[in-house]
């Protein structure tokens, strides 16, 4: 059954006041924040090569990337969109409870919590083992005990960050982000200008080929790249997770999503050409798993062969501390809408925090990555884990992206761009990952196309990412019986008459009246 109109009249309420710091960040700080949390340096260095040693892809991996872009552009309007209709900390929690259901909403909540917890593992790992290297420490970088060690320390470090407050994040994002990029754009210049006048061994000129994705052998050759170059940009939504500490929350957060996409982009396709003319294919795929290192000590030469080392480490560093702001605003809100234990709604009185949901997520994320690390020192666990959260991620992406259509479905014929990028867009980008994420699990469930061995006869991957989807729909259940008002609310909620063609401080989520009062159940009040 279709429900009516949400009202966004006089006299509804607004979005319910986490006791989180109102207009504590500018829009910047939304971009920066959405472009650390990927972490540019780290994803090229760990994702670059395996993209090259794609069969039929070689030569071609700029044009991956940029095929890879186009789901999480698409994605990012329904980001946009749905921030701009209802600015809650939850993202896409809140937004698939609505425009779905809540059964898919609280899944949807589950689903990225567990691929931020899961990538933790592999940030903990690289900073730690960076920190090692950055001082030439080798015999260190390569033990599993001080990886554990130093990779705790450094999730330790940003938990405690961002327990303090959300300037305090956004400065050291700022600097973090700042450092990366600066060195990214230094390798890229200096390997292109050697390119064209030292000329090194394995060397290669540019060429547009390598930009157009019709010069991919295969449609196979594509979805198998894009595979791995969906890792490479997931997380520019963490700038949105904090919409309700940001000034303009209703538009700034949707914004610097899609900028932050477009930022991604473009540092990725200089980068990749760079490293690629440089180094050439053969040398990418033979340290696949950390090109920017080795290229480093090529490009800069002695003495300043450690700037790289600096990038990938700040970059793990930036994005370990980027994935607790939106885990633990996704379980603040999910606490706050009566859908989990309320203790996990707990603000510090002071720092304006979410204390208890940032504090469990340093902890639980410092407890599986000592676990895997322990437990499996050669790191192929950590390979595999790469492609699972994949599947964590497409799952979330691709209902937010639905969730915007179906929400916005009354307003899509108002206008083109309504119809665009409100409705074709997100629709488009759910249908390419949903495709992304069958091919995945097609890919990854056959033996030999991963790392690690099966864990009870099931590919590592697929156990990980589907059976972390698996075990959210068991505890969706639990949740259900236990907070069974939070699962009566009304399905397929839909936008306010003309809520695109307001100004954004009239349409900013004054949402959460009922479309009903005689339909629709009474919404948890926030205490």
């Amino acid at each position: 059954m279709e429900s009516a109109t949400v009202a966004a009249r006089a006299g509804s309420s607004p979005v319910p006041d986490k006791g989180l710091k109102r207009n504590a960040i500018g829009y910047i700080s939304n971009v920066v924040i959405g472009v650390a949390s990927t972490a540019p340096a780290y994803s090229l260095a760990a994702t670059l090569g395996f993209i090259v040693a794609v069969k039929g892809v070689r030569l071609q991996s700029p044009a991956v990337l940029l095929v890879s872009f186009v789901p999480m552009l698409c994605i990012a309007f329904a980001y946009r969109y749905m921030n701009r209709a209802d600015p809650d900390a939850g993202t896409s929690f809140i937004w698939v409870t609505r425009g779905l259901n809540p059964q898919l909403g609280w899944i949807t909540g589950w689903a990225i919590v567990a691929a931020d917890i899961i990538v933790m593992a592999n940030l903990a790992q690289i900073a730690g083992k960076y920190t090692f290297l950055l001082f030439g420490w080798h015999s260190a970088a390569s033990s599993t005990a001080a990886q554990i060690i130093a990779g705790l320390i450094w999730i330790g470090v940003m938990t405690a960050i961002c327990y303090w407050g959300i300037e305090l994040s956004a400065r050291t994002q700022q600097v973090l982000l700042g450092l990366e990029f600066t060195l990214l754009v230094v390798f890229s210049i200096v390997a292109l200008i050697k390119v064209y006048t030292v000329n090194p061994a394995g060397s290669l000129h540019p060429h547009f080929s390598w930009f157009w994705p019709g010069s991919i052998s295969s449609f196979s050759a594509m979805a198998d790249g894009v595979l791995l170059g969906i890792f490479i940009y997931w997380g520019w939504d963490s700038g949105v997770a904090v919409n309700e500490e940001s000034e303009n929350s209703a538009e700034g957060p949707g914004r610097a999503a899609v900028v932050s996409t477009l930022m991604l982009l473009v540092i990725y396709l200089v980068v990749s050409a760079a490293a690629q003319a440089y180094g050439g294919t053969k040398l990418l795929e033979n340290n696949s798993d950390d090109v920017l290192s080795v290229l480093g000590t090529k490009v800069f030469g002695s003495g300043l062969d450690k700037l790289l080392i600096i990038a990938v480490l700040t970059s793990a560093s930036a994005s370990t501390q980027t994935t607790i702001l939106p885990t633990a605003r996704t379980t603040l809100s999910m606490a706050k809408w009566r859908a989990i234990p309320q203790v996990f709604g707990r603000v510090h009185p002071r720092h304006m925090t979410p204390s208890v949901s940032t504090l469990a997520m340093g902890g639980v994320s410092a407890v599986w990555f000592a676990l895997i690390l322990a437990f499996n020192s050669s790191g192929d666990v950590l390979g595999d884990a790469i492609a699972a959260l994949g599947f964590c991620v497409a799952f979330y992406y691709v209902l937010t992206g639905l969730a915007c259509a179906v929400f916005y479905r009354r307003e899509l014929f108002r206008s083109v761009k309504n119809f665009v990028f409100a409705g074709l867009l997100p629709v488009a980008g759910f249908a390419m990952l949903a495709a992304v994420f069958v091919k995945a699990f097609t890919y990854y469930g056959k033996a030999g196309s991963n790392y690690s061995k099966p864990i009870l006869g099931i590919q590592t991957p697929i156990f990980i990412g589907v059976g972390s989807l698996v075990l959210g729909g068991v505890l969706m259940l639990v949740a259900w019986g236990r907070y069974p008002r939070f699962f009566r609310r009304w399905w397929f909620e839909s936008a306010p008459p003309g809520l695109l063609e307001q100004p954004v401080h009239h349409a900013e989520a004054h949402l959460w009246g009922p479309s009903h009062e005689h339909e629709q159940p009474e919404q948890p009040a926030i205490p």
